[in-house]
């Protein structure tokens, strides 16, 4: 898979990537990461890559031109599956749409700073918009490096045990059963006496009540 990210602060993502899985990912080559800076598309001096309003208010909008151009030339070297906009009013994500999008082969990110980008390039260029929750951020690196580690995390080969991901909380919409690790006694707290049984099936049946039991009571949105 390749990423290309296009940002105002490259500089943010120099060492977010460079750790653990995701970069064990990127030494075996299956996954690509690209980080474009969108002032090298500014037409200025300045490299600037905002302007005023039309019709006034306050905050500056990330212009149409660098984001266009950058885009383009991306898209001149390679088809893109998904050119994603990182955007608060964006469609929340989901583990399906990791799912979904680990499947692909080559996407854009694009991170939205100030009060966000010429409405034309949503209208007619970003192919999905995504906000990883209901707040707002100061711009959309840190949902980037979300996004991204959620989605490489899935692909085959980055993790050694590739049946760990299927377990996590949000697969087939539930969240994920108590773990415990040695010892098994502490401080008088003790890890339930079915886990150290030795029996899969007994184990396996009690993992899925506690998984139900859990999202009913923390998460029951899920359930519907």
């Amino acid at each position: 898979m390749r990423i290309d990210i296009i940002t105002i602060f490259p500089e943010l993502f120099k060492n977010i990537f460079n750790y653990s899985i995701i970069k064990r990912a990127q030494e075996k080559k299956i996954v690509n990461i690209n980080i474009h800076n969108l002032r090298d598309y500014s037409i200025n001096k300045q490299k600037s890559v905002d302007d005023y309003q039309f019709g006034g208010g306050s905050g500056m909008v990330m212009n149409i031109q660098p984001i266009y151009d950058c885009i383009k030339k991306l898209e001149n070297e390679r088809t893109y599956d998904e050119i994603i906009y990182l955007t608060p009013d964006g469609e929340q994500l989901k583990q399906s749409h990791c799912n979904k999008l680990s499947l692909d082969k080559n996407l854009i990110l694009l991170c939205g700073h100030y009060k966000g980008i010429d409405h034309r390039i949503r209208e007619n260029i970003i192919t999905k918009e995504i906000s990883i929750g209901d707040y707002v951020i100061t711009g959309g690196e840190m949902a980037a490096w979300i996004l991204s580690d959620s989605i490489i995390r899935l692909i085959p080969g980055v993790i050694s045990d590739e049946t760990s991901a299927l377990s996590d909380s949000f697969q087939d919409n539930m969240l994920a059963p108590p773990i415990y690790t040695r010892p098994s006694k502490y401080n008088e707290w003790e890890v339930p006496k079915i886990l150290l049984s030795g029996d899969p099936i007994k184990i396996e049946k009690w993992r899925e009540e506690q998984a139900i039991k859990r999202t009913t009571k923390l998460r029951p949105d899920l359930l519907k």
